[in-house]
């Protein structure tokens, strides 16, 4: 990285710890987003993307980008590669009821929608309810952040996949991002706090077609969805390639993941690890600890092969910068962030049936430890479901190694989007869900705290079922 660009690198990389597939802040509101059914009866859904172009998506997981060939026309390429997949998509002049998707014509699905404000801790923020056609009642997800500044009002496009399966989904923007007031922060308790207002305004506004409410939150979201599980009665949590470790630990496992993967000897990696825990306690301080002992390790092994690939989530960003730079930059530091916030007093804590999905090759967010503490949580008969998807990585998302040894994804992990629906819809999974590995209790009894009172209750459920 150019160190003359530092103060965009701090400022983009640690605000975009934990993100979710990224996502551009700058692309205009079109009318051609919405969901369609197609006349074979799949659903497309049409998104914003970056650079003002779109982004289908099917609930089978594959899609594409769009990119403007004439007016109304658009061409498709596969996945993120760039590379055109012969697919060509019209729309019917704006106001967009309708489109040819490969030669199929669609129709908007007419979703029910209803914009809304409400406040958290004196903050005004703005959400929106999205429920399937009809007057019968359904779950609603709502949906939790992750790290991004993005408005997840604009580009969060599950608002749309689940009400097209008969699951309603309240999306709101964080503060500080989109239309909502208040600073962007990273602050765990009052972004849990935020969700938990969301919760009760989407309650509010399903009325009478609400059947069961929980969250689904992704990357970051999943400190924030168990906390937010905690405070108000809810029916679910859902995780998507979240951690259920510390931003320290996480930080840690990532380095040690990206250079296993290099092939890297493990006392290679344990230096790169040593060298992460120096930039670490900087970060963490917001530059007020440990700088001699960072120009020290740095000193030491600058000039080895390998330090150029120690990475993690957020060590290299300060690795290439001076003391004087990282000084003079070290509000970028913080927004908030719990950095050794431990995660697991609450999962063990949270009573409501919870479903984890995590990527076996997530860089971002490695699975591996978290994945193991989660089984730990399932064999001593916490209400947990873990989905484990050993292809995918952050966001969820398969991917081929491109000419540079740079990851090109390629599509969604097939039976991703459906698994979140089936779990919103009945607190548990049935069948199979692609490729992913699924580890649930298999006791017949489960014990968990009644969501209305304190008293503990046990009732019966079928082998291998989260309770309802």
């Amino acid at each position: 990285m150019a160190v003359s660009h530092a103060h965009a690198v701090f400022a983009g990389a640690l605000a975009l710890l934990f993100a979710s597939l990224p996502l551009a802040s700058h692309a205009a509101d079109r009318c051609e987003v919405g969901i369609y059914r197609l006349a074979d009866g799949e659903d497309v859904d049409i998104g914003p993307s970056d650079n003002g172009t779109l982004r289908w998506r099917k609930l089978d997981g594959t899609s594409g980008a769009l990119r403007q060939a004439a007016p109304g026309h658009w061409q498709s390429s596969y996945g993120w590669t760039g590379r055109a997949d012969g697919i060509e998509v019209s729309f019917h002049a704006c106001p967009t009821e309708g489109l040819h998707f490969g030669g199929l014509a669609g129709r908007r699905l007419p979703l029910a929608v209803t914009e809304t404000r409400f406040v958290s801790r004196g903050t005004t923020l703005v959400g929106r309810l999205l429920l399937p056609p009809g007057k019968s009642r359904v779950p609603v997800v709502v949906l939790v952040h992750g790290a991004e500044h993005d408005s997840a009002r604009r580009f969060n496009y599950l608002q749309r996949l689940l009400p097209s399966q008969g699951v309603g989904a309240f999306v709101y923007d964080k503060r500080g991002t989109g239309r909502s007031g208040g600073q962007y922060t990273q602050d765990f308790d009052l972004l849990a706090d935020d969700a938990v207002a969301a919760m009760r305004e989407a309650r509010r506004l399903a009325g009478r077609r609400l059947s069961r409410i929980g969250y689904q939150g992704g990357s970051q979201g999943g400190w924030v969805v168990p906390l937010a599980t905690r405070r108000a009665p809810v029916d679910f949590a859902i995780v998507s390639f979240g951690l259920a470790v510390s931003v320290i630990d996480e930080d840690q496992q990532e380095i040690a993941l990206e250079m296993q993967l290099k092939g890297y000897r493990p006392d290679i990696v344990a230096k790169g690890q040593a060298i992460g825990a120096a930039a670490e306690r900087v970060i963490a301080s917001g530059a007020t600890e440990g700088l001699d002992a960072l120009d020290a390790i740095r000193a030491r092994y600058r000039h080895e092969p390998w330090y150029k690939d120690v990475h993690g989530n957020y060590t290299w960003v300060v690795l290439p910068l001076s003391r004087q730079q990282i000084v003079a930059k070290s509000g970028a530091f913080h927004f908030g962030t719990p950095f050794h916030y431990d995660p697991m007093p609450t999962l063990s804590a949270v009573t409501v049936p919870q479903l984890w999905v995590l990527g076996g090759m997530d860089l971002e967010a490695p699975s591996a430890e978290t994945s193991r503490r989660l089984q730990r949580l399932i064999a001593a008969r916490h209400p947990i479901t873990l989905a484990l998807y050993p292809g995918a990585e952050h966001g969820m998302t398969e991917f081929e190694i491109g000419p540079h040894g740079e990851r090109l994804s390629t599509r969604y992990a097939p039976g991703y989007f459906r698994m979140l629906a089936d779990f919103a819809r009945h607190g548990s999974l049935v069948g199979a869900y692609g490729q992913a590995r699924i580890t649930r209790t298999d006791s017949a009894s489960t014990t968990w705290r009644d969501r209305h009172s304190d008293r503990r209750v046990t009732e019966k459920t079928a082998p291998n079922d989260a309770l309802p």
